[in-house]
């Protein structure tokens, strides 16, 4: 089943590793051209390297911080111009915490609501009206299943990816018309560099003994048995940013492996 019509452009920010660039690597298979975009520019291009290299479609990497409506602007310009349009976006960059609410700072806040909510915002504001002009979008946002039920030390993390969730929703009920569909994919825990970065600063600060106990225990909340891989989220994101998913829009799609399940 051919996914894409032929000459299908998308961006990914957050698109140097982990789920973004999993997704990326799906799309580049499926023949999509690819804008990837992120923080680390070096990191970026790199990637964008490797996916041309192995797949033999044609990737660019741009360096931008969508917390900085400046670098959206000229994110937005430079992929136009290399491409000429963007038929699919998504939204995978983002931050982490690990702090409770009470540990937590305004200042900490504060970066967390740029990146991770307002950035995608950003985004939107300006990938949005090339796509109602052409009449054809498919757009998914990355949340988290802390989101919708709730997590410990996740507090402001959970939040802006709660407004992420009201957004899309919000967004899809307005350009539905134009051919342009919005969903977001929300993972359970997933083994990406950014949870590796974490898991290995709870290690040094717990020990390895106490934070054994407490992998076992997160294991056992998943029917599955394990954690998600970034390739778990991106077949689902790949499928929802293809032609086939005309007729889904403004659904938030758990991939967690039974952790929640709404």
């Amino acid at each position: 089943m051919e996914l894409f019509e032929k000459g299908r452009v998308a961006l990914v920010t957050g698109g140097a590793r982990g789920i973004g660039y999993a997704c990326a690597r799906l799309l580049a298979k499926e023949g999509v051209a690819l804008a990837l975009v992120d923080i680390n520019g070096d990191s970026v291009k790199e990637s964008a390297r490797k996916l041309s290299e192995e797949t033999g479609t044609i990737a660019v990497g741009v360096a931008a911080d969508i917390s900085s409506q400046h670098d959206v602007a000229r994110m937005v310009k430079e992929v136009g111009d290399k491409f000429s349009k963007i038929d699919l976006f998504l939204n995978s960059a983002a931050i982490l915490a690990d702090k409770t609410f009470l540990e937590s700072t305004p200042e900490e806040w504060d970066r967390m609501i740029k990146v991770c909510l307002q950035g995608p915002m950003l985004c939107l504001h300006a990938i949005l009206p090339g796509m109602i002009e052409r009449r054809y979008g498919r757009v998914v946002c990355m949340a988290s299943d802390s989101a919708r039920v709730g997590q410990a030390r996740l507090s402001y993390y959970a939040a802006a990816k709660a407004g992420v969730i009201a957004m899309c929703k919000s967004v899809a009920q307005e350009v539905g018309t134009s051919g342009v569909t919005l969903n977001v994919v929300s993972p359970g825990a997933t083994n990406t560099e950014l949870r590796q970065e974490r898991e290995a600063s709870l290690c040094k600060s717990m020990g390895e003994e106490k934070y054994a106990r407490r992998v076992k225990n997160v294991l056992r909340m998943y029917p599955t048995g394990r954690i998600g891989e970034p390739e778990d989220s991106a077949a689902m994101i790949t499928f929802l940013l293809s032609d086939k998913a005309g007729w889904v829009t403004g659904q938030v799609v758990s991939v967690n492996g039974g952790y929640v399940m709404l």
